[in-house]
């Protein structure tokens, strides 16, 4: 995965981390994570208010990035968050907080 270090902060480190900063980190692993589902390549534009099921994913592929997600920050994101925060902006901040 191009951009996203190997040796990505847990959330538990994401924590200690000023929230602003946090964000940002968030938000590269999971547009890293979206595009690669969506077969995007670097250069293409990620749209961060688009719902997922907008975007062409299904529920299946949205539980493999769930997964993804929760093995890179080793933290649980359970499925009602996930519907809950509908797009990758939505999902974004909810994990950053």
């Amino acid at each position: 995965m191009a951009g996203v270090p190997h040796d990505f902060p847990t959330m538990e480190k994401l924590t200690l981390m000023p929230r602003h900063e946090r964000r940002d980190v968030i938000e590269s692993l999971v547009v890293e994570e979206f595009k690669a589902a969506l077969f995007m390549t670097d250069d293409d534009e990620f749209a961060l208010d688009v719902g997922f099921f907008d975007l062409g994913l299904t529920s299946l592929r949205l539980s493999e990035l769930k997964l993804a997600l929760e093995q890179k920050l080793e933290c649980e994101i359970s499925t009602a968050d996930l519907f809950g925060h509908p797009t990758a902006g939505h999902l974004i901040d909810h994990l950053s907080e």
